[in-house]
């Protein structure tokens, strides 16, 4: 499988915010992540780091 974990990073910790992540959108209100199962979640964040083979999303919140 290749989908991803996305974590929102606060003071610099990282906190689980999405799991089994398969896309990830550009949206209007900031990204719009879609997990496997069809489920969405919109985010007002940017990307800080992909590590694909990690299969992790860092991301951080947009104020």
């Amino acid at each position: 499988m290749c989908e991803a974990n996305a974590y929102l990073r606060k003071n610099g910790q990282e906190e689980l915010f999405f799991e089994n992540v398969d896309r990830v959108i550009p949206h209007e209100d900031g990204l719009l992540l879609e997990d496997i199962f069809g489920r969405r979640k919109i985010v007002k964040a940017r990307i800080v780091e992909l590590a694909l083979v990690d299969h992790r999303i860092i991301l951080e919140k947009l104020e």
